[in-house]
């Protein structure tokens, strides 16, 4: 059965057990009341045939029964009796006993009594006179209470079976109205593929748990969207970070082979080769970690580093590449203090990003001319580099940071976008923005932004 389903069954059944109580209170109530109007009025009967026939000695019984038949209303089924000092029926006509000396001998004791004989009600009084002690007993059936409490009961189910499917339906309604955004969000969690990991669904603006759960949702889809990228990530970039130290290894190995040398010249080569063994080495340790620690690794494996050797040093590694100039620096602003050129952040994962970008200015670039400028400012440090490519269109300069986009228009610039997204990624790890600025086709400028101490 569906949630909404049992609210409105649960909601239905709490209302109308609490409506069913009310309404046999109602009737019960309604009932004794009744009933004890009924022995107020034989009550009165008692009084009025006290007064009748005990204190109007002048008046003959004859006369007597003819003034109450004449001028009190009979009940249904009313039987009056008056029993003198030996439990006998006297001064009314009917003479016969009726009740038993058991009962007659209780209102004598109680001095007034009133019970239900089966459908009849009795009430009966002890009356002293001057003629002598007597008790007097009336009894009627109440067929007047009776319709109305059948009438009653009628009404009472009619309005118990309207209210209970008024109840039934407005539950009904009302849980399928408040439990409406949960509807929206099933539909919108099976709309939710491999394919499109990057869906959020609407977290409403009411501040309740089904809002509350559509935003624990989207944060496990978003915690379930990083980890998917990074494995993807982590084979993209394996491939496209391992193959430069691979190949130079490679390279130095077949060159060292090829003939007989001296022993400093293997020496030299074996040096080479494992300096890029100890680079490649760094690298599958900062991709393992990143793909398994979801970007956490780098915050928590921070080293000090000065950002004005780490430009040399790729500018050196780039245009050993590229060729001679092919990534030309600049500084600007140079600090005297060593501390306004330092960065907190994981060597490897730093230069992967900074790679990465440099790497996509070549690449659109055609492999012209990529300039890179350093400034550093009032604890902020300002790397902009810039290439000669056709540029980026504005449409586009949103989408760039998102994984597996790509805008290349060639074929050869074609690539896995991921680039872009990891060094998006590790750049904000380390507290810093990353911007770009193109108008296309005059070439584009990426700006970065870190804090420095």
């Amino acid at each position: 059965m569906k949630i909404k389903d049992r609210l409105a069954l649960y909601f239905t059944l709490v209302s109308t057990v609490t409506l069913l109580g009310v309404l046999v209170v109602v009737y019960f109530t309604f009932l004794k009341l009744m009933e004890s109007e009924f022995f107020e009025r034989l009550n009165d009967r008692t009084m009025v045939t006290a007064k009748l026939y005990l204190e109007a000695d002048e008046i003959s019984s004859e006369a007597l029964n003819k003034v109450r038949t004449q001028y009190l209303e009979r009940l249904n089924g009313e039987v009056i009796r008056i029993y003198n000092e030996v439990n006998s029926a006297t001064f009314i006509g009917d003479d016969q006993q009726f009740w038993t000396s058991e009962t007659i001998n209780l209102v004598r004791k109680k001095g007034k009594i009133r019970f239900k004989d089966g459908e009849r009600q009795v009430v009966g009084i002890f009356y002293k006179d001057n003629q002598g002690d007597f008790v007097i007993l009336a009894s009627a059936i109440d067929e007047g209470t009776n319709r109305r409490i059948n009438k009653l009961l009628t009404i009472m189910v009619i309005v118990f079976v309207v209210i209970f499917l008024g109840l039934l339906l407005s539950g009904r309604w009302i849980a399928k109205r408040i439990l409406s955004p949960l509807d929206i969000f099933i539909n919108q969690v099976k709309e939710i593929k491999s394919s499109n990991l990057d869906f959020r669904v609407d977290e409403g603006r009411n501040k309740d748990e089904i809002s509350l759960l559509a935003q624990n949702f989207n944060k496990l889809m978003e915690h379930l969207e990083h980890s998917f990228i990074l494995q993807k990530t982590f084979v993209a970039n394996a491939s496209h970070e391992l193959r430069t130290p691979v190949t130079r290894m490679i390279i130095s190995g077949e060159i060292s082979l090829s003939r007989e040398r001296e022993k400093e010249a293997y020496q030299k080569a074996l040096k080479s080769m494992l300096e890029d063994a100890e680079k490649l080495d760094n690298i599958i340790t900062a991709l393992v970690n990143l793909a398994q620690a979801d970007l956490e690794y780098g915050s928590s494996q921070t080293e000090n580093i000065r950002i004005d050797e780490l430009i040399w040093q790729l500018q050196s590694e780039w245009n050993q590449k590229k060729g001679q100039n092919q990534l030309t620096v600049e500084m600007k602003n140079l600090p005297e203090e060593e501390s306004a050129l330092i960065i907190a952040a994981n060597p490897t994962l730093l230069q992967i990003a900074l790679d990465n970008i440099i790497g996509n200015a070549f690449k659109f670039s055609d492999d012209r001319q990529v300039k890179c400028i350093l400034e550093i400012k009032e604890k902020e440090i300002i790397l902009l580099i810039s290439d000669l490519g056709p540029g980026i269109t504005e449409a586009h300069q949103e989408e760039i940071f998102k994984p597996f986009f790509s805008s290349s228009a060639k074929s050869e610039h074609a690539g896995n976008g991921m680039g872009l997204y990891m060094a998006h990624k590790i750049v904000h790890l380390y507290h810093g923005t990353i911007h770009v600025s193109s108008s296309a086709p005059t070439g584009t400028t990426f700006i970065l932004r870190f804090p420095s101490f």
